[in-house]
């Protein structure tokens, strides 16, 4: 009987840092099987639903979403959307019967995983943060493999399950970067400032408060992302006030933005972190306070902790990032400190490693006939 094609469900979502690893990993299951077929289960409502289809996948929507941590109604549906998004795995696991699920984190990918785990499925996490997630937390004892980026993360689960492989980084955008870099001669000096797909609004107030430091020094160019639902509150302020400052929704062409950059200013989601390592940029990292568990200040303090970035509080941004930028800027030790620093934590590679975790997992390299998951 000719074996059929492996098969792969894989879940992240909710946002940029859960999808695109995700996507990146399938990428990689696919390079190296280009017969495998995927779905993808994400949340419905959720930037996956519209990100994964234009990345040629696709993708199941669970209606499911997350406990708001103050008091809310939208918690006392909780219950009934996690039993709704476990009946619906189990039926989606028994339709598609994948080889082995995999989960970066997001709404969907507790059901999905305890779903698979239970139903003898190989299942495994990609955790990217240095402090993990409740709902990673909670699968951790239950599935096969836990890939992470961070040391130490035993004290969140089994040790005999953990594989250090780093974060998946869109390596070819980043080694555009340094193609860029090389061949560029402009010696002058540029910030990127970038709050993630969404935009950040305290990084955005930020620079709108200080017109007259940036304006101080028209020789430093900043290229200012700030979010579509950003735009039309910050336009008027950098067309008018900072001609040095270039000012946009969304960047399309993330390699010229990141090869032009001096420093970068960011978020400390995983994929930013594991960026600015690939590309050893100097960085300021203003973690977000409203993320769950703060665990993107203890995604800056492992760099910080290694003199591999410069942390600026969210409750100083205002006073103090565009002070600490200009620090950098005159400091030319300083910023290769940093960078050297930055690059010897980088794990290329990674998304490599994570898909070669997964393929062992298989009984074997030989796909399975569907009478194999008869017991599904």
């Amino acid at each position: 009987m000719q074996p059929r094609p492996l098969r792969f469900i894989i879940s992240g979502g909710g946002t940029g840092g859960h999808i695109f690893p995700a996507i990146a990993i399938a990428d990689e299951l696919k390079r190296q099987h280009p017969d495998a077929e995927f779905l993808f289960v994400g949340a419905k409502g959720r930037m996956e639903m519209d990100k994964v289809p234009a990345a040629g996948y696709r993708i199941e929507g669970l209606w499911i979403s997350g406990l708001k941590r103050q008091l809310s109604l939208d918690n006392l549906s909780f219950p009934v959307k996690v039993l709704s998004s476990l009946f619906r795995c189990r039926t989606i696991l028994r339709d598609f019967r994948p080889d082995a699920v995999v989960g970066t984190g997001g709404y969907a990918g507790a059901p999905v995983l305890y779903a698979a785990a239970r139903m003898d499925i190989p299942t495994l996490i990609q955790e990217p943060n240095a402090f993990a997630g409740l709902a990673n937390r909670w699968l951790g004892s239950k599935v096969d493999r836990i890939c992470v980026a961070f040391p130490g993360m035993a004290k969140f689960f089994p040790a005999d399950k953990l594989v250090i492989t780093g974060n998946p980084v869109r390596e070819q955008l980043l080694d555009r970067v340094r193609e860029l870099e090389q061949k560029s001669g402009d010696a002058s000096q540029t910030v990127l400032l970038t709050g993630g797909s969404g935009g950040a609004k305290s990084l955005n107030e930020a620079m709108a408060g200080s017109t007259k430091l940036i304006r101080a020094r028209p020789q430093v160019h900043w290229i200012w992302q700030c979010g579509r639902s950003y735009l039309t509150t910050y336009e008027s302020c950098a067309t008018a006030a900072l001609p040095n400052v270039h000012l946009s929704a969304f960047l399309d062409k993330m390699d010229e933005a990141y090869a032009s950059a001096t420093v970068v200013i960011g978020r400390a989601g995983s994929t930013t972190i594991a960026e600015i390592e690939y590309l050893g940029k100097p960085a300021i990292l203003v973690p977000s306070p409203w993320v769950a568990e703060d665990h993107q200040t203890k995604n800056a303090e492992a760099l910080t902790q290694k003199n591999a970035a410069v942390l600026v509080a969210d409750s100083r941004v205002n006073s103090d990032l565009v002070p600490t930028v200009y620090t950098l800027l005159d400091n030319r030790e300083r910023r290769d400190e940093l960078s050297r620093n930055a690059r010897a934590l980088a794990r290329p590679g990674a998304v490599t490693r994570i898909a070669e975790e997964v393929l062992a997992l298989l009984p074997s390299l030989t796909p399975k006939t569907d009478a194999s998951h008869a017991a599904v």
